[in-house]
């Protein structure tokens, strides 16, 4: 949940309410095998929630809670997620997804209930995006 949220305590808080929902629900999975898939739907469900519900902005790096533990001591890191950070929600939801977790487009699609063109062109220009933030560290 850090990778999108970007404030530890707001990720804590997320994943606690992901897996609040989880336990709540566990009955309802109908395969142990489909557990992966069902606990990330919940986990974007959730996600998308708190987006609409407070109109969460996460431009800025002062934001970011680098010091939280979650992110690594490298500068390399930490400029990444500054460049996630300053991403729409949408886009960087795929880019995490896609990179991170990494999901398929059309499992990204599946999941996030967005069209798979959609998924496509979120991941294309948002990875071109970060790659124009970090331009620093071509060759690196």
């Amino acid at each position: 949940m850090y990778h999108l949220c970007h404030r530890s305590a707001l990720g804590d808080d997320l994943a606690q309410q992901v897996f609040l929902t989880a336990w709540r629900s566990v009955h309802q999975l109908r395969s142990a095998a489909a557990f992966d898939g069902w606990l990330k739907r919940i986990m974007v469900t959730t996600w998308l929630e708190e987006v609409r519900r407070q109109k969460i902005s996460y431009a800025s790096e002062q934001e970011a809670d680098a010091s939280a533990g979650y992110a690594e001591t490298t500068a390399e890191r930490i400029d990444l997620d500054a460049a996630l950070a300053r991403l729409p929600q949408d886009v960087r939801l795929c880019l995490v997804l896609a990179y991170n977790d990494g999901m398929s487009h059309p499992e990204i699609a599946a999941l996030t209930g967005f069209p798979l063109g959609t998924v496509k062109s979120h991941i294309s220009r948002g990875a071109a995006r970060v790659r124009e933030m970090l331009v620093d560290y071509e060759g690196s």
